[in-house]
This record gives structure tokens, C-alpha cells and sequence, in this order.
């Protein structure tokens, strides 16, 4: 059984402070969705259909090659109209205010941006396109100020289809010191002129299981694009924070490594057998599609196209379904305009995944999909993000209920395409108690929540 109880100086926050502070929903215009067919006469599928092993060949130009082998092995997409996705207006007018100042320095670094999304606008011919694309992806409009997930659940099956672990974790939350435009201070925190602080993300505390109950890590993303990422972990043995490398955030989140031992050795690897009380094949670099720090890698635009995503969910949470080749239930996948970036690890970076080919959404900026090579070139695991949106991330939300529509990510299936393990991220798990689950910009954590002094505090909690 589960144990719910999180500290409540980390987890329990006032209903108080979990309101929009600079978005009155009396004076934003919601916008609605307009529904659009973009499935043409000459495409291979049609709304209404259920793509599956017993007719994929139809989808496989509209997919990416792994999310193809997954169809082809028993993952069911319902085909469903497109309809458009519309920003924040907060992150909109602050797009329209501050882009026309960003520009990119010669190492691909960010010059002059404040908030929203740097380049709305974008050329084909542009030889620093995927460069670009990749900075309007870190700086999307699914949360620019902060957001916190109430316990995700990182679950883990064999080839046989049986489950091997489950992992719970209490928060999966980000503070961005930059590109502020809903909640004070905006748009940039005071802590980024004193810490150099870009970003702060944290993954604790592990609840389930109990070989790694109070573990948990802090990472810290900077201003200067070629600084690299200070990562912090609690090793529940040696009861200390140990800073880890960069390069072990590309490997499996719940293995022993993670936390103090030597990285790379164990959990589930190219080809190889996982660990069976800890095994994932999920790592940090790929949460919630890449999560990488972008100055480790090169970009390659490889195309734009209609490609098949799940951008309206209908399910949240998302549920489990053992017969299906993705471990989750059937969703709604439409057609959308992707932009295709290859990322290829630079000469040096000690990287576990040394490629990954991105998936990325022209108009919400977030990956829909991703394939990840080995370092021996071969296609190793498939990425898939189910998003919804929505005022609320699930329909029985009270507290954090927007006046527009917001990105909720509700799912991550991570295939192992060698070895046949998988793992799926549900966010959050779907036996939750917490009905709000995402608090998008709604200030529910500030900068002091990603303390290092938090991960021994978790520990202690529990």
C-alpha cells in the first residue's frame, strides 16, 4: 500500500497561495478551440479509426520510427480531429513584447530574452533553425514560472508484460528565475542576478518502494548556457548529499548510481538486463521528452511535417492497460505539425544516450515524441508524451482551476525497443489522492522548496 504522508513543510501548502497572483480572471479573454479536420484525402488514416498490430502499415508515415514499432507491437491510437492550441495570454503578450529582442551568439547561446516564446517566428532556410527551435522548447508556454506535480509514479514491466517495480515520488516541480509572466516577482526573480540561476528542478522525495523511501534529487540549470548543470542527490546509506555529474542525469532515474556509487554500471541498459528491485528505463535527461542540458548537444533540423501526437488527452489521470503495447490506455491521437530535431551528444559528454531525434509541437513547443539511439547507432528506446489541455488538469480539480486552457502532461512511455522492458511515467499516479495534481504558475513553490537542505528533511520525514 501506498503511504501518502509528505512532509508537510515541503508538501502541504496553503489553499491561499495557490491562486494566480497577476492573472485576474475577470479581465483575461478566454479563448476557445477551433476545431479542424487536417486529415486530407490523400492520407492513409481517418478520424474515427483505431490504429493497432492489425492494420499499423496506414500510420507509419505519420509516425516516428519507434512510435512505429510500438503500433506495429500493440499500442492502439484512436484517430481524432485536429483542433488548434492557444497560448496563455500572459506568455502571449509577453511573446509579442520581448521576441523581437532575442537573437542567438555565436555558440547558440540566448541573447536578449525576458519571456514568452524567443522565436515565433521561424525560417526553414535559417542555418541556425534547430538551434532555435530547441530554445523556444525550453522556454514553452506549458509553465513559465513554476509548476509542481503531485506524486508521479515511474512504473516498470518486463518483456513478459509483468510488472517489476513501481517507483512514487512525492514532487516533480520547476522554479524558472527567467521568463516570468504570471506570478510575482516578473519577469525576472532577483535570485538569478545573485545566483546565476536559470532553473531549479527537484524529483523528491521517494515514497515506494521502501529500499529508497526519502531519496531524492535537486538540479540546478544556470543563465550561462555553457555552464553546466549542478545536480545534487541524497544517498539514504551514507545519509549526505553527494553532488553527482552531469552525465548521470542520461541514466535510469531509480538506480542506485544516481545516488553515490559509480554511474553507468547498473539498471537497464542497451541490450542488457535491468536491475529487478530498481530497474527504469526513464532517465532525467528525458523527463517530460528532454530534459538535457542543450549546451551538452549539436542540433540538426531534419524536417517538418504532419505527424500523428496526443495533444488532447481525454483521460487524466492516465490508467494503466496491460494489453497495450504502450502499458496505457487507448488516447486520442490527431494530426499535428511537427518540427523533427536530431540532438547529438558533443565530443566529450560522457553520455549514456549520445542521440535522440525530437518530436516537436509548432504550436504548444512540447516533445510529443522521441527516439534515442545507442552509442553503437542502433535504435534503442521510443519516447511518447500524452498531453492534454484543459482549464484543470483533472475534471475534479478545486483548487487549481484556470481561466484558460494550460499543456497537462499526463503520461511518458519510454520503451525499451532492444530488451522489451518499459517504463511509463504517470503524472500523476493514477491512485493519487492529491485531485489537483499540476499547479502550473500558480506559485506553489519558490526557490527555497529546491534546497539541498529539503532532500535531508524529506528523509527524515519518513
Amino acid at each position: 500500500m501506498y503511504r501518502w504522508k509528505l512532509l508537510q513543510s515541503i508538501a502541504v501548502l496553503g489553499l491561499a497561495s495557490l491562486v494566480p497572483l497577476a492573472v485576474n480572471a475577470q479581465t483575461v479573454t478566454t479563448t476557445t478551440t477551433t476545431t479542424i479536420d487536417t486529415v486530407s484525402a490523400r492520407d492513409t488514416i481517418r478520424p474515427g479509426e483505431i490504429i493497432g498490430s492489425d492494420n499499423y502499415p496506414s500510420a507509419q508515415a505519420y509516425l516516428s520510427p519507434g512510435n512505429y514499432l510500438l503500433v506495429q507491437r500493440g499500442m492502439q491510437m484512436k484517430i481524432v480531429p485536429s483542433s488548434h492550441l492557444d497560448w496563455p495570454p500572459p506568455y502571449r503578450v509577453a511573446t509579442e513584447k520581448y521576441s523581437p529582442q532575442c537573437s542567438l551568439g555565436p555558440d547558440g547561446q540566448l541573447s536578449g530574452y525576458v519571456a514568452g516564446l524567443p522565436f515565433p517566428l521561424l525560417d526553414p532556410n535559417d542555418p541556425q533553425l534547430a538551434t532555435k527551435v530547441m530554445w523556444n522548447y525550453e522556454n514553452r508556454p506549458m509553465y513559465s514560472d513554476d509548476a509542481d506535480l503531485r506524486y508521479p509514479e515511474f512504473d516498470t514491466y518486463g518483456p513478459d508484460g509483468h510488472s517489476i517495480n513501481r517507483l512514487l515520488v512525492g514532487h516533480m516541480a520547476f522554479y524558472n528565475n527567467v521568463g516570468r509572466v504570471e506570478v510575482p516577482p516578473t519577469p525576472t526573480d532577483p535570485d538569478a542576478f545573485a545566483s546565476g540561476v536559470r532553473t531549479r528542478f527537484g524529483l523528491f522525495p521517494y515514497l515506494e518502494p521502501s529500499t529508497v523511501n526519502g531519496v531524492g534529487f535537486v538540479r540546478y540549470r544556470y543563465i550561462n548556457d555553457l555552464r553546466p548543470d549542478d545536480v545534487w542527490a541524497y544517498n539514504r546509506d551514507t545519509r549526505r548529499v553527494r553532488r553527482e555529474t552531469e552525465s548521470s542525469q542520461s541514466d535510469p532515474i531509480a538506480v542506485p548510481a544516481t545516488f553515490g556509487s559509480a554511474g553507468g554500471t547498473s539498471g537497464v541498459t542497451s541490450g542488457g538486463s535491468p536491475q529487478p528491485t530498481l530497474a527504469n528505463n526513464i532517465d532525467p535527461d528525458s523527463l517530460l521528452g528532454f530534459s538535457a542540458n542543450p549546451s551538452e548537444y549539436n542540433y540538426t533540423y531534419l524536417g517538418e511535417g504532419r505527424m500523428l501526437a496526443v495533444v488532447h488527452a481525454h483521460r487524466s489521470p492516465e490508467m494503466e492497460c496491460p494489453d497495450d503495447a504502450s502499458r496505457v490506455c487507448p488516447e486520442n491521437w490527431e494530426m499535428r505539425h511537427l518540427y523533427v530535431i536530431q540532438a547529438d551528444a558533443k565530443a566529450g559528454e560522457n553520455l549514456m544516450i549520445p542521440r535522440r531525434v525530437l518530436y516537436i509541437d509548432s504550436e504548444g513547443w512540447f516533445i510529443t515524441a522521441s527516439d534515442q539511439y545507442d552509442p553503437q547507432g542502433r535504435l534503442w528506446k521510443t519516447l511518447v508524451n500524452y498531453v492534454a489541455y484543459s482549464d484543470r488538469s483533472q475534471p475534479d480539480s478545486r483548487v487549481a482551476v484556470y481561466p484558460y486552457r494550460r499543456f497537462f502532461p499526463v503520461a511518458m512511455v519510454d520503451k525499451d525497443l532492444l530488451n522489451g522492458y518499459d517504463s511509463v511515467a504517470f503524472m500523476p499516479s493514477p491512485t493519487s489522492p492529491e485531485r489537483d495534481s499540476w499547479y502550473l504558475n500558480m506559485g506553489a513553490v519558490d526557490n527555497s522548496f529546491f534546497n539541498t537542505g529539503n532532500l535531508v528533511v524529506a528523509l527524515n520525514g519518513h
